[in-house]
């Protein structure tokens, strides 16, 4: 499968993040990919203050790319948006899978939410505003097995070994890694995924300034099931393509079966 990752600046306008995100679409079907996948929050990135209604599932934001999906005739993971949550003070964190006929073949919620108390430093509740997910989800794209998780699950092994068990042979993180923490933690911590579930791991981030005060990591990349890196992303807007093989999942599996000689009666 040949797969892309696009590397978005969402900010606080709406349209120009989707349109933005749409020019990336078509840049990675021009350049063969048979799924393209976005960052989290591509709708929009910004002051609380100032952000747009929270849509349905069915609402402007999944039309938008599903006609993409269509227009282009490829897979498209949609990164992820604010879903009207469960209250008014919550959204849901959610990811949207369309197929080339533009029908949504998935959706996922994040699971894990940032809530943070340090005293005198760092006072962060992302369950405040964001509702938690419930469901685990492994989307069939063209075939392939692909598990689906939200930036934060990614320090959650738990998930993903969970997602390997379901089946996924590739994992996808749409992220929004801020600089600090992604200096030092975002590619080591999707080499582990990788190598500890002997998938790829498909890795699409937002990059560069947002408000407010905020800078996003980036370095999107695709890493394989030994826990190379196959392809990654400059410090830009941008689009990486290459290729998956399949095939080297199954004999990695085979050459260092971790995954079956784990002891789970322990």
């Amino acid at each position: 499968m040949r797969v892309s990752v696009c590397q978005l600046n969402a900010r606080d306008d709406r349209d120009h993040n989707l349109r933005v995100a749409r020019e990336l679409l078509s840049r990675a079907a021009d350049d063969g990919a048979e799924f393209a996948m976005l960052p989290e929050y591509v709708d929009y990135l910004g002051r609380s203050a100032g952000m747009p209604k929270p849509e349905p599932l069915d609402g402007e934001f999944a039309s938008f790319f599903a006609e993409a999906a269509r227009e282009f005739g490829i897979w498209v993971h949609a990164g992820s948006f604010h879903e009207r949550g469960p209250d008014d003070e919550r959204t849901y964190n959610t990811s949207l899978v369309f197929n080339p006929a533009g029908e949504r073949i998935a959706a996922y919620r994040k699971i894990h939410l940032y809530d943070v108390e340090i005293p005198g430093r760092v006072s962060y509740q992302e369950s405040r505003s964001v509702a938690a997910g419930e469901d685990v989800v492994v989307a069939d794209v063209a075939g392939v097995p692909v598990g689906l998780s939200i930036c934060y699950d990614l320090r959650f092994p738990e998930l993903y070994r969970r997602l390997a068990d379901d089946g996924a042979r590739v994992v996808a993180v749409p992220a929004a890694f801020m600089m600090h923490t992604g200096r030092d933690h975002w590619e080591v911590l999707l080499r582990a995924r990788a190598i500890e579930n002997q998938c790829y791991v498909v890795a699409a981030g937002q990059i560069g300034d947002h408000e407010p005060d905020r800078t996003c990591f980036g370095r999107s990349m695709v890493i394989d099931p030994w826990g190379t890196v196959v392809a990654q992303a400059p410090d830009v807007v941008g689009v990486v393509t290459t290729e998956i093989d399949l095939e080297r999942v199954e004999k990695i599996r085979t050459e260092v079966p971790s995954l079956a000689n784990r002891r789970l009666q322990l």
